[in-house]
């Protein structure tokens, strides 16, 4: 018997980022699985006033679950309350996906925020509407009946929220590479870095760029608003793919890289020491520190081969994080509901 999944998504190709590409996964994926899915996307409805879109989308969403057996939401905020909301309605069970904390993103983003995530779980005092944000995401993770998470740091996030470990299911994020990928040349003699991701103020970007100024043959490209087959192409083309932030839930972007074979950078953070193994699957970096990240790039660019090793054993090792695993794991969570 088939099972028919509403999912709300914040996001739907062409629109570029993470929910884009993961609710794509699951609507052309989750079908081999028994599971039918209808999408409801917020850009529908995004050019409506504030208030009024989320009151939109709330009867979209209602109207898919109404004929639906469960409802799944892309984020704990601007899908995730309408859709919350239309899944009670319903009489539906409801499942939510979380990949970071709402409240601290647009607390960095809009309000003043300058804590790590680490820290900010920890803090009482944020501004008002930072405090609403988090409000609203620990409401919604609570009412769930699962919450998907793709990380077992996230999960510790969460659980920092006040919900139970019990309903948190660390799923990792799969990916599929296209088939072709655009070609990029490089200059004869030229280094070429590459990262990727949203210009937001964690990915530290400028740093990349900063440390990249000193040298005259290196030249940074980052792969920021492209569409995913360009953005992979330059990460493929890359002599080192580098993650340079100060907060990653899942590196999606290791992920990709790694899989492309392309030697990686990262920072030393708990997100990307899920992947990276120091010396063994690429180097890691302390966070903030161009000596430590110049001195990173310089040992890729004087020793190529020692790169091409690390980025071949990272490869070997991509195989956890297969789509198909990803679509398994989640048709087995939603139909256990």
């Amino acid at each position: 018997m088939t099972m028919k999944l509403v999912v709300a998504t914040p996001l739907y190709p062409p629109e570029i980022g993470g929910p884009a590409t993961y609710s794509r996964i699951l609507e052309n994926g989750l079908p081999e699985y028994g599971i039918e899915v209808d999408l409801v996307k917020f850009s529908e409805v995004r050019h409506l006033p504030k208030l009024i879109r989320h009151y939109a989308y709330y009867r979209r969403v209602l109207k898919a679950a109404r004929s639906a057996d469960a409802v799944l939401a892309l984020d704990p905020v601007s899908v995730g309350l309408p859709a919350m909301c239309a899944a009670r309605r319903a009489g539906k069970p409801f499942v939510v996906k979380v990949v970071g904390d709402y409240a601290w993103e647009q607390g960095t983003q809009r309000f003043g925020i300058t804590q790590s995530l680490d820290d900010f779980i920890k803090e009482k005092t944020v501004p008002f509407t930072v405090r609403v944000l988090r409000s609203i995401q620990t409401r919604i993770a609570r009412l769930a009946d699962r919450v998907i998470v793709p990380s077992d740091y996230l999960k510790d996030i969460v659980t920092s929220w006040g919900i139970s470990g019990e309903k948190i299911w660390r799923i990792y994020n799969g990916i599929a590479l296209p088939e072709h990928l655009p070609e990029h040349q490089k200059k004869d003699g030229e280094f070429l870095i590459v990262s990727s991701g949203r210009r937001v103020p964690w990915k530290g970007f400028e740093a990349i760029e900063r440390v990249a100024k000193q040298h005259a043959n290196w030249r940074v490209f980052i792969a920021s608003g492209l569409p995913r087959d360009e953005a992979l192409s330059w990460v493929k083309t890359a002599d080192v793919f580098v993650l340079n932030s100060l907060y990653e839930g899942f590196p999606h972007a290791l992920v990709e890289a790694m899989t492309l074979g392309t030697p990686v950078i990262a920072t030393n953070i708990r997100g990307n020491r899920t992947l990276v193994a120091q010396g063994e699957t690429g180097l890691l970096v302390s966070p903030e520190n161009d000596s430590a990240l110049q001195e990173a790039l310089m040992g890729v660019a004087n020793d190529p081969a020692a790169a091409r090793e690390r980025a071949l054993a990272a490869q070997k090792r991509m195989d956890q994080f297969a789509l198909p695993h990803m679509l398994q794991s989640t048709a087995h969570l939603l139909k256990s509901i």
